[in-house]
This record gives structure tokens, sequence and C-alpha cells, in this order.
């Protein structure tokens, strides 16, 4: 597969952050579908505990100066940018003073599940499509990874569904067993209904555990990858009850070989 515009948004990316089986993947999804001819953009919080000099990071002002409403307050979007080492790979991080300069990406000191990670999340999401469609570029595939993307399915369906930026494009999905503690705000249904967003599928959002918020992005996507080998049992059934597209787990050595033919023959092709 060449000549396919793909958008990776991610949690984390190494060498950004930890090596972890996401950060990981998405490094070697990229690498390879550029060295494939295809054009990559890639999309990352930026989180406090980024080094930003370290990594060279610099705003991009053309992108930067929006306000994005996230429950009726306006937030200032940042946008900045590095290169992956090695790598003719930019990588655009979505900041804000008030959701990611803290030193942590999920959790207090304590352990404790930021009150506001449903609120970062939506910022995330309309901070990358906002920043695609400044960017003029329309993806064939958007591959989305870790849950704090897991919004960006739910608007591409609904909040921009008449854009021409997003009319033909494919969003896939790696899962993982990896739940956060705890839930998301319980109002998080209210806030994206602001959007003018009322899919009956919100109601998923009832009790808005990580289970439930992966459910409600599965609903909305193309295609399923699974991340790990194995998955409670209510995510195995509600992937068999909804007739999911599923792509089996590989280990993430293995990506290489394997994302380029599910790419082609299940999202392009099938798919269409």
């Amino acid at each position: 597969m060449t000549g396919k515009r793909i958008l990776y948004v991610s949690s984390d990316l190494s060498p950004f952050s930890s090596e972890t089986t996401i950060s990981l993947s998405v490094l070697k999804a990229t690498k390879l579908m550029q060295s494939m001819g295809n054009d990559i953009r890639i999309f990352i919080p930026r989180f406090g505990i980024i080094n930003e000099r370290r990594h060279q990071l610099h705003e991009v002002i053309r992108l930067s100066g929006m306000n994005l409403m996230i429950n009726d307050v306006d937030h200032p979007l940042l946008i900045k940018v590095a290169s992956i080492p090695d790598a003719r790979l930019q990588v655009y991080f979505i900041d804000n003073e008030d959701y990611f300069k803290r030193k942590a990406m999920y959790e207090d000191e304590n352990g404790i599940f930021f009150p506001d990670n449903d609120e970062r999340a939506l910022f995330f999401t309309k901070g990358v499509l906002e920043s695609v469609k400044k960017l003029n570029w329309s993806p064939d595939i958007i591959h989305i990874y870790g849950w704090i993307s897991s919004f960006i399915p739910l608007y591409i369906k609904n909040f921009y569904k008449k854009n021409p930026i997003y009319r033909n494009t494919k969003i896939i999905t790696s899962i993982y067993n990896t739940p956060f503690k705890g839930s998301m705000n319980k109002d998080i249904i209210k806030k994206i209904k602001i959007d003018g967003i009322k899919s009956k599928k919100l109601k998923l959002l009832e009790n808005p555990n990580y289970f439930n918020l992966i459910k409600l992005c599965m609903s909305f996507s193309d295609a399923i990858i699974k991340g790990d080998l194995s998955f409670p049992k209510e995510i195995d059934d509600y992937l068999e009850k909804n007739k999911l597209l599923v792509f089996k787990y590989y280990p993430v050595e293995k990506i290489e070989t394997v994302y380029q033919q599910f790419y082609k023959k299940t999202v392009l092709e099938q798919i269409n």
C-alpha cells in the first residue's frame, strides 16, 4: 500500500514517552507506512512529563491560536511539533495550560484519576481534528491508540460528518486491556451534547468507565485491532454482537509484517 494519507492519534509515542506497547506500536507502524510511500501525520498530547528542550519541541504558530469550546468554556489551543530521531516524521503535540501542563498523564501523586480527564480527552479530540482541518489534509485512514483518543470516532461520525476533510475517512481503533482506575466525570454526556451530538450510543457513558468508553469508541470505528491477547468477556461479547470487523492480536515485533495487509485488504477494500 502506497500513496495513502494516514493519521495516527495516540496517547503516547516513543521516544517522547516511556516504552509501552502503545508507544512502540505507533513508532513501528508510522515508520513502516512512511517507508512504503504513504503520507503520515502523528498527533499526541503534550503531557507535562514530556521534556520540550530535550526533544526540541517548538510551537507551530500557523496552527496555534484557536479557542476550543469545552463544557461552554473557551480554552486556547497550542500546537507544538518535533521530529522522531532517525526518521523524517513530524509529531504534532496538542497543548493547553489548563489541561496538559501538570507533570503527570492521568493520575495525581496519590494515584487518583484526574477529575477533568473527560475534558482533557474532549480537548485533545477537538484539537486534533481542528488542526487537521486547518492543515487542509484529508486522511484516508485514522488509526487511534489509547483511551484519550477514544472520542475521535464519535466526533468524526457526528460533529464532523458533513466536513469534506473527513467524508471518506476510515477509522481503525487499536484496543488494549489496560483499564484506568475509577471512571470519568459523570457529566461527560452533557458536555458532549453541548456540541450537538445526540447519538443514542452515548447511553454507554451513563457509567463512564474504561470499557464503556472503549465500546463507544468501537461502535463508531470501521475496524478494530486487538492490542492485547485477552479481553474481558463483555468486550468480546460486544464485538461479536455488533459484528465489528476485528483483526486479531499480534505482538509488537510482528506489526511491520501484518499492518500493511490489514490496511489495504480490510479497510480500504472490504469496507468501501
